[in-house]
This record gives C-alpha cells, sequence and structure tokens, in this order.
C-alpha cells in the first residue's frame, strides 16, 4: 500500500495455514536488498536472483512442511508476493503496467512478458524437465508463478526459446520475472494507463 506521507511503495503480507507460516515484505522502489530464508534452499535462491535483477527489497522468513516436500511453501510464498506486489500498487494510478525480458543463461534463452491487468491469466511455456535440482522439483516453478500472478493479477506469459540445463531455465526465469516486473510497476504518469479509467 503506498503510504501517503512518504510515498513508499510498499506491501507487508502473513500468511498462516496448517501448512506453512509466512512473513513477506516487499519494497517496490528498492535496491534488490533481500533476507531471504524460505526452508527451500533453491527457492531462495530463485527469490534472491527476483529480488536483485526487479531492484526490490524483500524479506522473507517461511515456517513450511517441507517434511512432506516443498510444494505447500513454494506455492504460497508465490501467493504472498503476488499478495504483496497487489497491495504496494493500489489502485495502480501512474504506473507503465507492462513489461518485458528476454533473459539469456548461458545456453538458455528465456522470455517473460507481463501486463498488470488486474486480469490473472499465465501461458506457461518453460520444460526444465521433471527432475530435481537439489531437493526442489523443477514443476515447482510453474507453481510458484501461477500463484504469484493469480493473486498480483498479472496477465504473465512464459516462454523458453531454447534451453538445456533446468538450473540454467529456471534461474532465467526468475531474473526475466523480476526484470519484467520492475519495468511494468515504474510510474510514469498520474493515471491508470487503460482507455477505461482503471484496471
Amino acid at each position: 500500500m503506498t503510504d501517503p506521507v512518504t510515498s513508499i511503495r510498499q506491501g507487508t503480507v502473513n500468511r498462516k495455514t496448517g501448512e506453512t507460516d509466512i512473513q513477506l515484505d516487499l519494497v517496490l522502489d528498492g535496491k534488490g536488498d533481500y533476507k531471504i530464508d524460505s526452508g527451500v534452499p533453491f527457492l531462495d535462491h530463485m527469490l534472491t536472483l527476483f529480488a536483485v535483477h526487479g531492484f526490490f527489497n524483500i524479506i522473507v522468513e517461511a515456517d513450511g512442511d517441507t517434511e512432506v516436500d516443498d510444494h505447500h511453501t513454494v506455492e504460497d510464498i508465490g501467493i504472498c508476493l503476488g499478495q504483496a506486489f497487489a497491495k504496494s500498487l493500489g489502485d495502480k494510478k501512474g504506473i507503465k503496467r507492462y513489461g518485458s525480458c528476454y533473459m539469456p543463461m548461458d545456453e538458455t534463452l528465456v522470455r517473460v512478458v507481463v501486463d498488470l491487468s488486474n486480469r490473472p491469466y499465465i501461458h506457461y511455456e518453460l520444460d526444465p524437465g521433471d527432475q530435481k535440482i537439489g531437493s526442489f522439483d523443477t514443476c515447482l516453478a510453474k507453481e510458484f508463478v501461477r500463484a504469484f500472478a493469480l493473486h498480483a493479477g498479472v496477465t504473465l506469459h512464459v516462454d523458453m526459446l531454447h534451453g538445456e540445463n533446468a538450473h540454467h531455465i529456471i534461474e532465467a526465469l526468475f531474473k526475466a520475472l523480476g526484470r519484467a516486473m520492475n519495468e511494468a510497476t515504474q510510474t510514469i504518469g498520474i493515471g491508470v494507463m487503460s482507455s477505461k479509467g482503471c484496471l
């Protein structure tokens, strides 16, 4: 939510369920500072990349049922991050709205395009293979971005143009998502970027 005194665009979300207990703090106009302890080491790495390449300040503290698997924690952090973006953007007045990024990572090239339309939708054509990176199931990358898009109100298109290494593919996804969201959330005016007058 935008603070009328300091004009800091920020959002804080607390989510506690029978499966996870998460606190997430987001500052949109940051420096890429982060403090992330999700209980899922690979997700910590990906969220760090998202923060650094998006210039977002992010704090995540999560306790989840990772003894079962990482699914609930990964999905719920996606929910919380999406909600934090929605809170920090408010009525979306003045933002650019659209953002895109082509992200190379060695042999990999991933494209991410976003529209902060308040109409959640995800097109996901990214195939890292059904495998593990450390203890992380690669299929959870899709669960994360789907939860994020739904709760942030983002139309999100993800395409892998080419790639082989699963780590590179998912890393390119998170870097590109950070940069695309940074572009879309930039302030360029005082009105809503829509002929309808609202998003």
